[in-house]
């Protein structure tokens, strides 16, 4: 058989969305299994935005479609780290800053709350610690 013989089809993104690949929109149906398995049982997900390809205009256009939520966190620990709540509760684009500002991994985080923020029972401890000496004080 011929190479002549093997169709070839040109799929070209939607007019006037220049820079889509397509990769995006299956995300939103991924993201959805992912909260319905949040309810379920409680388990936690992550997509590692940064390791798919996607093009800036393809994370545009699903930070767009999911929105801005209600909470903004930003850590400071060897560079800048955000993590947003979306639209949708339950769903944080977390976002890590090298110290220069370059932007060195995104995620979607499905979570009620996530993993990043959660107080370490060591930083706990030594918060306790620190109450009690106040109290001390008094």
């Amino acid at each position: 058989m011929s190479l002549d013989a093997i169709p070839i089809h040109v799929i070209n993104p939607p007019p006037g969305e220049p820079g889509l690949t397509g990769n995006a929109p299956p995300l939103l149906r991924e993201l959805s299994e992912l909260v319905k398995r949040l309810l379920a049982s409680g388990e936690t997900s992550a997509i590692d935005l940064s390791a798919l390809p996607l093009t800036p205009a393809d994370l545009d256009w699903l930070r767009e479609r999911l929105g801005e939520g209600e909470i903004n966190v930003t850590l400071q620990a060897n560079g800048e780290s955000t993590l947003n709540e979306t639209a949708c509760s339950g769903i944080w684009w977390v976002t890590h800053h090298n110290e220069q500002g370059a932007v060195t991994s995104q995620f979607i985080e499905v979570a009620f709350v996530p993993e990043l923020v959660k107080a370490h029972p060591q930083d706990v401890q030594i918060g306790q610690e620190y109450l009690e000496l106040l109290i001390s004080d008094l």
